[in-house]
């Protein structure tokens, strides 16, 4: 279970994800870049306050919808591993990460592939065929119906290769996961993160930008 402290402390960045530009839970009151909402509570993570996370792909666990805050959190603040809840919390842009999001799921994808040619099993054709399509379907050169055909293709070929493989090799593969699990997170964010930064950027194009501030805590 993560560890909980409570502190006042100076204006933490974060991210936070939401489905719509309203707060939820039955509170209703709209999200506006700018602007400092408030809560009047005792913040507990996961339970009371306004919510974020240090690491963008932190926040992504906990997303239920694709629009995406960078927020600045104060008063008082509670944190734990993942994720902070705050009784102050202001809006510094936004931005609809949908694309960014299906692009950077098939950037993971892709690289879970080199992993396993690395290691010497050779994926699937099939498989770098899903990849290249949901990389051009989140550029907007390919169709949701390409997109389709090509996973049901590599699912197909998985299965095949699940039925194939030996359960020894499969338990090497699980233990090897596990130790790079960490390592592979660090690279995630960063790569999520500057995929973010870098939508932002064009979503902004030709406008005053604020300067852009990326912490030690981001990447």
């Amino acid at each position: 279970m993560s560890s909980s402290k409570l502190k006042r402390a100076g204006p933490v960045l974060g991210w936070w994800f939401t489905e719509s530009d309203r707060l939820p839970h039955g509170d209703g009151r709209p999200v506006v870049v700018g602007e400092k909402l408030t809560v009047d509570c005792t913040p507990v993570c996961c339970h009371a306050g306004l919510h974020a996370s240090r690491k963008v792909l932190d926040a992504l666990k906990y997303a239920p919808g694709a629009v995406l805050y960078r927020v600045r959190l104060s008063g008082r603040i509670d944190t734990q591993n993942d994720k902070l809840c705050a009784t102050e919390r202001t809006a510094l842009w936004r931005l609809d990460a949908t694309n960014v999001l299906r692009e950077f799921a098939a950037v993971v994808a892709r690289d879970a592939l080199l992993a396993e040619r690395k290691a010497g099993r050779e994926p699937h054709p099939a498989s770098w065929r899903a990849v290249k399509v949901a990389l051009l379907y989140a550029r907007g050169k390919s169709t949701v119906e390409k997109l389709a055909a090509a996973w049901a293709a590599a699912e197909a070929a998985a299965a095949a290769a699940a039925r194939a493989a030996r359960a020894a090799a499969w338990a090497a593969a699980e233990a090897w996961a596990a130790a790079e699990a960490r390592a592979a997170a660090r690279r995630h964010n960063a790569k999520l993160t500057a995929m973010v930064f870098a939508a932002h950027r064009r979503q902004c194009d030709g406008q005053i930008l604020p300067a852009v501030r990326v912490t030690k805590e981001d990447t």
